[in-house]
């Protein structure tokens, strides 16, 4: 145990997901080490459980109002944050947290001075399938706590010198963030703003098992117009080269990893995920790097009006 705890900040953005929230409270109440406070920022009320008294919360919690963009939320979430606490952890929504997370993240930044960054070792991951119930994901958190014999152990790092981190589950020494915030001409979906952000962060970011979790990639029903994240699985990458956040090597990789996915499952997709439209959102990026005005903004081209009638 730390006998000089540091301030921690947990920082959730959200968007007409409350129910989701109300998911992940139990799990930040249940933490070994309690933050010093939780900052949700959210566009409105109605993002939030409407039946909560947060002044009356067991944990102080603030809630700021923002316009809507995963980068602007976090923006806002820090400007909230950064200055009062040592540590600003950004936890998904739809993220099940151990109970020993921020007591772990804590003892791995006084561990490891160089470290500025880290993401954790996520159990399981529902991004990867049609997503992970919140019952299932708190029971396989529950046996992993339950398997610990000595949960205060030191934390190891599991992977260093990494280019980004994971943004559903990330924490940041305040002191190396400064007056960085994230990039917000990356709308919408905010494709690798996780990365970008981190990797313009000063020091070493890394992989350690002082943060594990579940994340369940809660999906809200099927994929409906997969052009734009397809647009900005490739033109975000390649602004990320561009403007210096990312090596030419990873945004390539990338890239044609997620283009080469979307051709070979168009013909037989997931049930949630729109491939044909992902399909036609890269050729409309890579038509507008070709064409020489590629933006990450321009993805918003491609939302199709609906139709009349």
């Amino acid at each position: 145990m730390l006998t000089d705890q540091p301030r921690i900040a947990v920082v959730i953005c959200s968007l007409g997901r409350p129910e989701i929230v109300r998911s992940l409270l139990p799990h930040l109440l249940a933490q070994t080490s309690p933050p010093r406070e939780i900052v949700f920022a959210v566009t409105g009320p109605a993002d939030l459980p409407a039946d909560i008294d947060w002044a009356g919360f067991p944990v102080p919690v603030r809630v700021i109002t923002s316009p809507k963009g995963l980068c602007v939320q976090r923006n806002r979430g820090l400007d909230a944050a950064v200055d009062e606490n040592d540590i600003i952890v950004f936890f998904d929504d739809d993220f099940v947290p151990s109970r020993y997370a921020l007591e772990r993240i804590a003892r791995a930044f006084a561990l490891f001075p160089k470290v500025s960054g880290l993401t954790g070792q996520v159990l399981a991951d529902g991004v990867c399938s049609g997503g992970i119930e919140a019952e299932a994901a708190a029971r396989m958190v529950a046996d992993w706590d339950a398997d610990q014999t000595d949960p205060g152990a030191d934390p190891k790092i599991l992977a260093s010198g990494l280019v980004g981190l994971y943004g559903c589950n990330m924490a940041f020494r305040t002191s190396a963030i400064g007056g960085l915030r994230f990039d917000e001409r990356l709308p919408l979906y905010s494709w690798l703003e996780d990365v970008d952000f981190a990797s313009r962060v000063p020091g070493e970011k890394v992989r350690s098992d002082a943060l594990v979790g579940v994340h369940c990639g809660v999906k809200a029903g099927r994929e409906r117009n997969g052009r734009l994240l397809g647009y900005s699985q490739i033109a975000n990458p390649y602004y990320l080269f561009r403007k210096g956040s990312v090596p030419l090597g990873f945004a390539l990789r990338l890239g044609l990893r997620n283009t080469v996915a979307n051709h070979l499952r168009a013909a037989r997709p997931e049930d949630w995920i729109d491939r044909r439209g992902r399909m036609r959102g890269n050729w409309a990026a890579i038509t507008d790097i070709l064409r020489g005005r590629s933006a990450p903004e321009r993805v918003l081209n491609q939302v199709v009006p609906p139709q009349a009638g």
